[in-house]
């Protein structure tokens, strides 16, 4: 692997000709300053005539993830393409890697609320998962949305699929019960998703919900860590639009805990969180020099 520049630095150019290991070391060697957001593709966007996506990058974000995009029947609401290269033409605008949030269904699982439907194009299989790739996402999610019926143990299996069939970067784990009645985060699932082949793993911001504290957190990083992956903290809880003190107080105590990466979720107007607290989760995680750097370098560089 060569040696590269950490992705709060580099410059679009390096970053979208980095390859998985050297987008996940880029990543680590940011130290915990890398913000995620995640858009919603379906619904009209905060600005209707440009993408959620555009609007995320242009407040901080240095990581998107597509959710509600149905890699069998691609659309973006604010992009004027539905072809096989609608992700390479929103790569091109926004000049940072791109993922999709593939979800693996159980149908066996426990529910602990009424199930919701998704999509054939919305659900982790070996079709979406190999779509994925010829669309060519960098990294792809491995989660649940609200009510969905995402378990842990569909999860494993839905890595070791993408494992076979996808060359970028694997996300993994659950940001809420999505409606499954087991428990969001353990360790054991953690260690069998590391097993799997996850490159990241996903778990919920302390403060997002009930019970899971900086002491449990620590401890998942921990592993991660030690088995080489990385770390997410997501805010998928709608907190995203809370109040700016409460996202400052979230990026702060689970950057404390070790996370590499800290996630953003959708629930704004129109499908992307208030612009406003994109832009306060990256001051808290990196201050306002680097801040203003991943606002207003060019993507042309």
């Amino acid at each position: 692997m060569n040696v590269v520049k950490r992705l709060i630095s580099a410059n679009s150019s390096e970053i979208l000709e980095m390859n998985a290991v050297e987008l996940k070391q880029s990543i680590k060697a940011s130290e915990g300053r890398v913000v995620l957001s995640e858009n919603v593709t379906i619904r009209e966007p905060l600005v209707d005539d440009i993408t959620n996506s555009e609007i995320a990058r242009a407040f901080g974000a240095d990581l998107i993830l597509l959710n509600c995009f149905d890699v069998l029947a691609p659309k973006i609401y604010g992009l004027a393409d539905e072809s096989e290269n609608i992700i390479t033409n929103l790569r091109h605008l926004i000049g940072c890697p791109i993922g999709v949030n593939l979800e693996p269904v159980d149908l066996k699982a426990k529910m602990s609320e009424n199930r919701l439907d998704i999509s054939k194009g919305r659900q982790a299989s070996t079709e979406t998962v190999m779509q994925a790739e010829k669309l060519g996402f960098d990294f792809i999610c491995l989660t649940g949305n609200p009510g969905t019926g995402v378990s842990n143990q569909q999860i494993v299996e839905a890595i070791k699929i993408a494992k076979q069939n996808f060359s970028g970067l694997i996300i993994a784990g659950k940001m809420h019960g999505a409606g499954v009645s087991e428990a969001v985060v353990d360790l054991e699932a953690t260690g069998e998703f590391l097993e799997a082949g996850a490159d990241i793993i996903l778990v919920p911001a302390v403060g997002t919900v009930p019970g899971f504290d900086e002491k449990q957190l620590k401890e998942v990083v921990k592993l991660v860590h030690q088995k080489d992956g990385l770390a997410l903290s997501a805010i998928g809880t709608s907190q995203e639009g809370s109040d700016v003190t409460t996202i400052k107080s979230i990026a702060l105590k689970n950057k404390i805990c070790g996370v590499d990466i800290q996630h953003i979720g959708d629930a704004g107007y129109g499908g992307v969180a208030p612009v406003e607290n994109i832009y306060e989760l990256s001051k808290v995680l990196r201050g306002v020099r680097h801040t203003v750097s991943v606002m207003a370098r060019s993507i042309n560089r």
